[in-house]
């Protein structure tokens, strides 16, 4: 009997984990949950350890569900037997965690909120389990597994560790409440000698801290006053940083302890590390900084992805010796033979180029000046060279280039050594854009010359590499067969400042050319998904054609007159319905309302009157003459609707 009970719980955790429950009645997962508690009690220890499993894919299926919350938030004693191991009982915190919590009646609002006012008991439930010695003795069905163990048989607890990591990720609203507690049940599991409770003990902190994580980002929906406080996630990590992590990190026996240590590590909350004592962020990083030598690929792999973590925290950007200690790590990695290494270590070039970019636009020539010339010069050759790797790679190594390309000063365009390392780099980025490499890779490449576009220091217009660059996304926002690597082109080809940057007239023109063809292509696609990105399209190529407009001279207008008195109501009708949307202006990523818009032809419009005014200009005022009457049509259809 308890073999059929083991394989009907199989089959429903499978089928539960593939319900499309959007489409299904409620109440179904409830009947299962109702079924399935008492055997949580069940003698037979496959019984115990499959029931677990069937709980953990009720909790991760399409989490969060009300259903499952309200499920969660039942009494502890709805369908539990009150005897036996299961039975859910208040865990005795130790005396090191029992001085971190608030005393008795603090404000829920301080280092706060331990215990919650509704206690989920399937978290109760799963703590006793991993840590509460059992209060009956072992049944006959245990007799496979070791004797002298207190505990429930090690198949049960890491159940119980994995269905708690489940409602942690999915749940995190409800698990909060335990933080701390769950934090001792987490360093309980690193200090025990079993290497499976140790890595689940640490996959549970990684679920903790990325928790808490999330809730603290800028664009959460969390209100800030029911999110963990800030000074009991700094208690949370100190204690773990007290304890047993630093050994889990140095286990170089346990390689699979290792890498999940580190991406523990890498889920502190920015705000909190930088309120940890001085000797403990420097644990962190130098232990970072040592993992990243490690010969295991998969250590190896976690430590670089951590540092490109770390190197966004605000508290250590700025400083240029975590700066280039972090650069030095990760180009180390950048050349490691496993592609899985190379992969995270371009992901964290990535953000640590970012950071460049952040800091130069916040502390100015300062921090690049103290820069090291030798090291820059060595990240863009890196980059350059991974911007030739496998897809995983690339689309990293192009971001970087792109940052760094940005971040270059006039010193280093004009440096001997620098000049053939900036001219590959930017062949790598034109080649990348006309690939045929994966949506992802493109697109970061087109990113990356927009990028590139916005340096002053750079000879935009002059340079050979001009033409390729805008010859490449010019082709891009053309034909490419997904809408976003075009929308993302668009928007490059509007970066230029200045008439100058776009070269000769014939260069500017084609421009102009490619854009106005790639607006009446905006629905041209045989993928119907790319449809409802044919709109965002239209408005950055509509932006970016108002943009050289503004920018254009008496020698440029006889080509754009050319095209408009071709495709005049097509483009109209385009630039009108550009004027008056705003929806899908969210899937391009802009937000330019109507006033900006109406500012940007109105400029466009002022701009084209002077230049026709030039006594060499041959149209004739007729493309001023042209916008204005978009901008008539469009003030009467807002009076109209605003009537």
């Amino acid at each position: 009997m308890p073999c059929m009970f083991f394989y009907v719980f199989q089959c429903l955790a499978n089928l539960v984990s593939n319900a499309p429950y959007s489409r299904l009645n409620p109440g179904l997962l409830t009947r299962v949950w109702n079924q399935i508690k008492p055997y949580i009690c069940h003698k037979d220890v496959n019984v115990r350890v499959s029931s677990l499993t069937l709980l953990g894919a009720i909790v991760s299926a399409q989490a969060p569900l009300p259903e499952v919350q309200l499920l969660l938030q039942q009494p502890s004693s709805s369908g539990l037997s009150n005897s036996g191991s299961a039975t859910p009982h208040r865990f005795n915190f130790s005396e090191q965690w029992r001085k971190a919590l608030p005393l008795e009646g603090e404000s829920p609002e301080n280092p706060s909120g331990c215990l919650p006012p509704e206690p989920c008991w399937l978290i109760r439930l799963c703590i006793s389990v991993i840590v509460l010695p059992r209060e009956d003795s072992c049944s006959d069905s245990d007799a496979n597994f070791p004797s002298g163990s207190v505990y429930e048989p090690s198949p049960v607890r890491l159940e119980s560790l994995q269905v708690l990591a489940l409602l942690v990720k999915g749940y995190f609203s409800m698990a909060q409440s335990y933080l701390l507690e769950l934090g001792e049940v987490a360093c309980k599991c690193m200090e025990e000698m079993d290497p499976s409770i140790q890595l689940h003990g640490a996959k549970l902190l990684e679920e903790l801290g990325t928790g808490v994580v999330q809730q603290h980002k800028p664009d959460s929906a969390v209100a800030p006053e029911k999110r963990v406080p800030v000074s009991m996630v700094v208690t949370f990590w100190t204690m773990m940083l007290n304890g047993p992590l630093p050994g889990a990190l140095q286990n170089s026996q346990h390689a699979t302890l290792q890498t999940s240590a580190c991406d523990a590590l890498s889920s502190i909350l920015p705000e909190a590390f930088s309120s940890l004592q001085n000797d403990q962020q420097i644990l962190c990083i130098t232990l970072l900084l040592g993992l990243n030598h490690s010969e295991t690929p998969l250590v190896k792999a976690a430590a670089v992805r951590a540092l490109g973590v770390y190197i966004l925290f605000s508290c250590l950007r700025q400083d240029v010796m975590f700066v280039a200690d972090t650069a030095n790590a990760i180009l180390n990695s950048l050349h490691d033979k496993s592609p899985s290494v190379r992969a995270k270590a371009a992901w964290s070039l990535g953000n640590l180029t970012d950071t460049l970019i952040v800091n130069m636009e916040t502390m100015g020539q300062s921090f690049q000046e103290e820069f090291s010339d030798l090291l820059l010069l060595k990240m863009l050759r890196s980059a350059t060279e991974a911007s030739k790797d496998k897809d995983k790679v690339k689309s990293n190594a192009v971001r970087a280039l792109g940052n760094l390309l940005h971040f270059l000063q006039p010193c280093h365009v004009a440096h001997p050594r620098f000049r053939e390392a900036i001219e590959e780099s930017l062949q790598a980025l034109v080649s990348t854009v006309q690939s045929e490499a994966t949506m992802k890779v493109r697109w970061n490449a087109c990113y990356a010359l927009g990028n590139v576009f916005k340096n002053s220091a750079l000879p935009l217009g002059e340079a050979a590499w001009t033409t390729q660059a805008y010859s490449a996304l010019s082709s891009v926002v053309k034909s490419c067969k997904n809408f976003k690597v075009r929308i993302k082109s668009a928007m490059a080809l509007s970066i230029p400042s200045r008439r100058e940057c776009y070269g000769p007239t014939e260069q500017f023109c084609q421009v102009w050319s490619a854009l106005v063809e790639a607006l009446q292509k905006s629905e041209d696609t045989e993928d119907f998904l790319e449809f409802k990105y044919s709109a965002s399209l239209r408005t950055q190529i509509c932006q970016a054609l108002l943009h050289l407009l503004s920018l254009a001279t008496n020698t440029d207008l006889p080509l754009i007159w050319e095209t408009m008195r071709a495709n005049g109501d097509a483009i109209k009708s385009y630039v009108v319905q550009y004027m008056k949307s705003g929806v899908e202006d969210n899937e391009a990523g802009m937000h330019t309302d109507l006033c900006e818009r109406e500012r940007l032809l109105k400029g466009a419009i002022e701009h084209l009157r002077g230049v026709e005014k030039h006594p060499e200009c041959k149209t004739g005022g007729r493309v001023s003459v042209y916008l204005e009457g978009i901008l008539t049509n469009h003030v009467g259809a807002t009076e109209l609707t605003e009537a």
